[in-house]
């Protein structure tokens, strides 16, 4: 559901669904991070995208490829090419 409304550049109501979702008591996992911050990069908000991001890791969970695809087309969308390059980095450390 957080997918299709990235899709439809939903993406508050996919923040919505994803609090909704935590409100009652399901744990959301990489896919459904990776799933929040592709419609934050669709409805260009690079910034919540990177607060997602930040929130994830101090979860525990591990970024995939896919993660970082997202927040680096994301920081891009929002001009942020510096930070961009920076995640890029990121992930190329990480192996």
């Amino acid at each position: 559901v957080i997918s299709a409304c990235g899709k439809g550049a939903q993406w508050e109501k996919a923040l919505e669904i994803f609090d909704e979702l935590q409100q009652r008591g399901l744990e959301p996992d990489i896919i459904t991070y990776s799933a929040l911050i592709s419609a934050c990069e669709k409805g260009g908000q690079w910034e919540k995208a990177l607060d997602i991001f930040d929130e994830l890791q101090h979860r525990g969970l591990e970024p995939t490829i896919i993660t970082y695809s997202a927040l680096i087309s994301a920081c891009e969308k929002g001009g942020q090419w510096e930070k961009a390059l920076d995640i890029f980095d990121e992930l190329q450390q990480r192996g």
